[in-house]
């Protein structure tokens, strides 16, 4: 944490403590929405939330700033998290991260400039892309073939590719990726530094970095110019909140504000602009204390997990793409067992009372924060048990094999793709043919294709093995993947 931070300032929330007086003000409210702080709501509604949280469900009055030309309290709550967070300046986002990665592009690229990315980028990048108009130059991340695991680009292969494209704007990266897997994050910032170039890192799954020594480190303070961050993914904030972080002068602030005010929404929730505070003020005087409880609480998760017969859980081993490891992000291999982590997946969340974030083919990937307790632990570890055990008895068929999903090749820029004409043709039939929708499971919200690349045989096979064994996939104009969009010829 920035040791700069005083802890009397950060115990204030300006804009939570204004929520808080606006919601207990009485007034005769003329103003949206349209519920007049919960005079009438739907019974059930109300029923499960409680009429209060009506009662803060304010826009923006004048007491509570303004999220595009902020002065007063969010100026000040952002002032704040900048300085907990180690920013020169910070943004409050209210669409998510969605909408900050998006915003990075924007900011940087323009129509035809080229930028550096790892092919295993969230799906809002390419979201920036048809957007800024920005030309994508991937790399791919390395692979282990053996776990069947994504990591992150090297330095290496960076250096390699601005070589060959020195008119490059900017270069994203991820840190960390899903499964808590770090680059050399450092190395990479010193290449861009090099170019005179700035690195945007989609660290929405690394928020908690900045606060406890066995984390790796934050993204900023290895030399980010820009970082986005998933406040509610792993803190304390509410779901659809996260921040923009921003250090040094390689970008220019007003073309962040900019860029935000074309992708958040001009009607900002401040139930979510006042979680952020909350969070930020909890981490500022407590994150130490509360990320050493989440580091406990994943080591004994870990421990007894791994001496499962037929399990084994990703642990830190240094390697091209992999400098750190999130180990607060517990990934379990289960295809010993025979089966998909889909049907693990089902079986854990329907039968035993245990929910992952991310089941993918051969992994299940649990977040564990400060928000579980041994309890948690407990159950997730017997879980695993109980699968064993069932899966022993009733499942005797082989491991899946191992599907890569292939890197195809970009025939025309996303935003080409994206406004030109398309046709659909059965999936059978696609191979060859430039792809005019962006397809990928969710979550992580990776794609397999996207609107420009070419269809590989490969790409076509991993979508319809994903799908086959139980898995989402999203972007598709047909569910069943019978069908697929592609540009006309």
């Amino acid at each position: 944490m920035n040791q700069k931070i005083s802890f009397l300032s950060q115990s204030q929330t300006p804009l939570l403590t204004a929520l808080l007086k606006l919601s207990l003000q009485k007034d005769a409210a003329f103003y949206a929405p349209g519920h007049k702080k919960g005079g009438v709501i739907e019974p059930q509604l109300e029923h499960l939330f409680g009429k209060k949280v009506f009662c803060s469900d304010l826009p923006e009055l004048p007491e509570l700033d303004n999220l595009f030309a902020p002065q007063d309290a969010i100026l000040k709550a952002q002032d704040l998290a900048s300085q907990c967070f180690g920013a020169d300046r910070t943004w409050f986002l209210i669409n998510g991260s969605t909408c900050g990665i998006i915003s990075a592009i924007v900011a940087t690229c323009g129509a035809g400039d080229k930028i550096i990315l790892p092919r295993n980028i969230h799906q809002s990048a390419i979201a920036g892309l048809i957007i800024s108009g920005a030309i994508p130059v991937f790399v791919n991340p390395e692979h282990d073939n053996i776990r069947n695991i994504t990591y992150n680009i090297t330095p290496q292969a960076l250096k390699k590719t601005l070589n060959q494209y020195p008119e490059t704007k900017a270069v994203m990266v991820l840190h960390p990726s899903y499964q808590g897997v770090c680059g050399d994050l450092r190395a990479i910032s010193e290449i861009t530094n090099q170019h005179n170039i700035p690195l945007l890192v989609d660290e929405a799954h690394g928020g908690h970095f900045a606060f406890h020594e066995q984390l790796p480190p934050s993204a900023l303070s290895l030399g980010a110019d820009l970082t986005v961050q998933s406040t509610h993914k792993v803190l304390g904030a509410m779901t659809q909140a996260s921040m923009l972080h921003l250090r040094g002068t390689r970008i220019n602030p007003q073309r962040i504000s900019k860029a935000l005010q074309i992708m958040q929404s001009t009607s900002p929730s401040y139930i979510l602009l006042a979680s952020l505070d909350a969070a930020r003020k909890q981490m500022a005087l407590q994150g130490e204390q509360f990320m050493e409880k989440a580091l406990e609480l994943a080591d004994l998760a870990r421990e007894n997990i791994a001496n499962i017969p037929k399990l084994s859980v990703l642990e830190f081993s240094p390697k091209p793409g992999f400098k750190h490891l999130d180990k607060t992000r517990l990934t379990v291999d289960i295809r010993e067992l025979g089966i998909t982590g889909y049907e693990a997946d089902e079986i854990l969340h329907q039968q035993l009372g245990v929910t992952c974030e991310l089941p993918l083919l051969y992994h299940l990937t649990f977040i564990i924060t400060f928000g579980n307790n041994q309890q948690d632990i407990e159950k997730l570890i017997q879980g695993f048990v109980t699968l064993c055990s069932t899966t022993n008895q009733n499942k005797q068929s082989s491991s899946p094999a191992t599907i890569t999903p292939s890197t195809p090749k970009l025939q025309l820029s996303p935003r080409e793709a994206y406004f030109a004409a398309t046709e659909t043709i059965p999936l059978s039939e696609a191979s060859d043919r430039i792809s005019g929708e962006l397809i990928c499971p969710y979550p992580p919200g990776i794609p397999v294709l996207m609107p420009g690349e070419v269809i590989t045989s490969e790409a076509i096979d991993y979508l319809q093995k994903v799908l086959n064994s139980g898995g989402i996939i999203t972007g598709c104009s047909d569910e069943t993947l019978t069908n697929i969009s592609v540009i006309e010829l």
